[in-house]
């Protein structure tokens, strides 16, 4: 699926096709309240100290004019998240350190824990929104044939991939570190993420 889904990304974006372009990709957006969870150091995941993960449920309308994959994209990118990336969600435990992640599912459903291993299973779908904070474990459980995730990471941050418990030490310096996004990938400049992060510091 990642080398199709890369095809038709390139397609699209090379023609303009089945894209809505990010100045009107927010024009896709739905008002929805937030969902938020926080998790615990497990010792082997440190999650955030002090930011919770943020689920956003049907944020995205996700039309038949337009691939769902790119509306998602020019949303993320328009709202400053970039390195986009169309695939599923890995099937172990991992996280990033240095890095906070958001992830947009654009078809299918899947069933995700986050947190690590004494952390939350979520059932996401498409139109669903779910927002990382660096240190957030986050490991796909299950998922229909048609499950596809737009992964994408903020201007600021480095991305690394922490799986083993000898990541946990440099883990628990690096992720106080990685600074509040300067945009909501979903609402933008004013977004509720935004002013949910500034107020936990």
């Amino acid at each position: 699926m990642p080398i199709l889904e890369g095809l038709k990304e390139y397609a699209e974006r090379a023609t303009g096709l089945r894209r809505p372009g990010k100045p009107k990709a927010p024009e896709h957006v739905q008002a929805r309240k937030l969902h938020a969870a926080r998790f615990k150091d497990d010792g082997l995941v440190p999650n955030h100290p002090r930011w919770p993960l943020i689920i956003y449920r049907g944020a995205v309308d996700l039309d038949e004019r337009h691939d769902p994959a790119a509306v998602i994209e020019d949303l993320f990118e328009a709202n400053g998240w970039g390195d986009t990336w169309r695939d599923g969600i890995y099937d172990y435990v991992h996280y990033h350190s240095r890095i906070h992640e958001v992830l947009g599912i654009a078809r299918g459903k899947g069933r995700v824990r986050f947190g690590g291993n004494k952390g939350r299973i979520f059932t996401l779908k498409a139109g669903d929104v779910a927002i990382l904070p660096a240190g957030t474990g986050h490991q796909c459980f299950s998922a229909d044939d048609e499950f596809l995730v737009i992964g994408a990471y903020p201007l600021t941050g480095t991305y690394d991939e922490c799986t083993t418990v000898e990541d946990h030490p440099r883990a628990l310096k690096t992720i106080p570190k990685v600074p509040v996004p300067r945009k909501d990938p979903v609402y933008g400049a004013g977004g509720p993420l935004s002013k949910l992060w500034k107020r936990a510091k």
